[in-house]
């Protein structure tokens, strides 16, 4: 299922690295040697990675160095991006305006397979919203879950969503599935990037307007991919040190030859779209509405 494959670069020596997990399925990650990380193995993830390092988008995402196995589970290897960090604050925002594939819309209407969790999870945040059918099996489909969940937040609203994040003193939050309106971003925002704003801030979104131009002019990948479930990790830390990446490439897909998204264009069943650069405007412009007037 994997094929092993040598470091894609030579590694040097780094420090000891904790990995700080803020949100996610628990065990996914190890901390590697010099200064990398693993993942658990996902192999369309291995190839979105193996065509990344190929890909004008490289700055932006983790060096990749292949599979290894850990126990006897595979591990996709990359560097661990908070190891020339001190002491970091991190964020994960989910990114696109849909986090599930269309696919898994057909699977869910040709196979549907009810969810008691599922329904137990949006019991907990909104008694109200099962219907009576649902009610009655006390379980509900994973799409008509992930759907409802995406209106709840500011995916729908917003093409992104902050997923959670971990401050320097370790407080952690990750309670924002009902963070859905613009003022809400703002004051999470706000919270994250705390006395460093300008900083930060000026720094992200300097970075995520090249992004943008990379993601539409030079990348000889997305385009071609749509990229549903990635998201950014934001770091920054009390020297004023800041970093933007793109992960999670575990739902990234190639499109059909001749296919090719804008990733702006509302999703509508079919179409593919994802509102990945929807969202990224929308970082952008909450972002700068942040910073302090100088």
């Amino acid at each position: 299922k994997s094929c092993r494959t040598s470091p894609l670069l030579p590694m040097t020596p780094k420090k000891p690295q904790q990995w700080l997990q803020v949100v996610g399925h628990a065990g996914s990650f190890h901390v590697g040697d010099y200064g990398t990380l693993l993942k658990r193995f996902c192999e369309g993830e291995q190839q979105c990675y193996l065509r990344l390092m190929e890909d004008t988008l490289r700055p932006f995402v983790p060096l990749y160095h292949g599979v290894v196995q850990h126990g006897e589970q595979d591990y996709n290897m990359m560097d661990n991006l908070l190891t020339h960090f001190n002491t970091p604050a991190i964020m994960d925002c989910k990114m696109g305006s849909r986090t599930y594939l269309e696919e898994e819309l057909v699977t869910a209407r040709e196979r549907p397979q009810p969810r008691n969790d599922m329904y137990e999870k949006m019991v907990a945040v909104d008694p109200e919203a099962p219907t009576v059918q649902e009610r009655a099996q006390q379980a509900v489909l994973k799409t008509r879950y992930m759907q409802w969940r995406e209106t709840l937040s500011s995916t729908a609203s917003l093409g992104f969503r902050i997923e959670g994040f971990r401050k320097a003193n370790g407080e952690c939050q990750t309670n924002f599935k009902r963070t859905k309106s613009r003022e809400q971003v703002v004051e999470a925002l706000d919270n994250f990037v705390e006395s460093n704003t300008h900083i930060v801030v000026s720094v992200t979104v300097t970075v995520l307007h090249s992004l943008v131009d990379l993601f539409i002019s030079k990348s000889g990948i997305f385009p071609f991919s749509g990229v549903v479930g990635s998201s950014l990790l934001f770091v920054h830390d009390w020297t004023g040190k800041t970093g933007v990446w793109m992960i999670d490439f575990g739902k990234t897909v190639s499109l059909p030859t001749h296919h090719t998204l804008d990733h702006r264009t509302p999703w509508a069943e079919g179409n593919r779209e994802d509102g990945y650069l929807w969202g990224l405007d929308n970082l952008i412009d909450v972002l700068t509405d942040i910073l302090p007037v100088t």
